[in-house]
């Protein structure tokens, strides 16, 4: 909801699981609001239009969690303002960056630093999950392009997330799992 704009409530939550993820959303300008198991998401619109992008560094927890640093790049892609993601955790966490090039993002790395120019526009492409956490970033991305997007190799995907692309129907996404004849 974040990056697409919307309000949800999600049931059964721990905030106190999330408190760096929470702080960064609500730093970039969403409203978070944690109350008795559940947390509601709120953003305004599209977050380009009204989301400030925000600098975060990977750490063990209770820090920001490397488990949500693709989701959260694909986030700072589409806010206004430049970003620095430090990944400590995992080399070769930054599998997703060339699939988000592919949709129109600007990111460049140097090492375990990715520099992110936000406010880009994106478009739909054909693009490939090469894990869990890429899937999900290029799944949100490709929620906000311009375009149709098709990610390959959801499989990574359904490692992590049961049905999302039912949920993320439910609440007003235009998502669809494609059958994908055997060769």
């Amino acid at each position: 909801m974040a990056a697409t704009g919307g309000d949800v409530l999600l049931k059964q939550a721990r905030a106190d699981h999330l408190e760096a993820v929470i702080e960064k959303l609500k730093a970039a300008g969403v409203e978070v609001l944690a109350v008795d198991g559940c947390i509601r998401i709120c953003a305004q619109g599209p977050a380009r239009e009204h989301l400030k992008a925000q600098s975060f560094r990977t750490t063990e927890y209770p820090g920001f969690p490397t488990d949500m640093q693709a989701q959260f790049m694909a986030l700072n892609c589409m806010a206004r303002g430049a970003s620095k993601v430090t990944e400590t955790i995992f080399e070769n966490r930054y599998m997703h960056v060339n699939e988000l090039v592919r949709l129109g993002a600007q990111i460049q790395i140097d090492g375990k630093v990715a520099l992110i120019e936000g406010g880009c526009h994106l478009s739909g492409a054909h693009v490939m999950a090469t894990d869990l956490r890429a899937s999900a970033s290029l799944v949100i991305a490709g929620l906000v392009a311009e375009g149709e997007t098709v990610v390959d190799r959801i499989y990574h995907l359904d490692r992590g997330y049961d049905r999302m692309e039912a949920k993320l129907a439910a609440i007003g996404a235009k998502i669809d799992r494609l059958k994908v004849a055997a060769a």
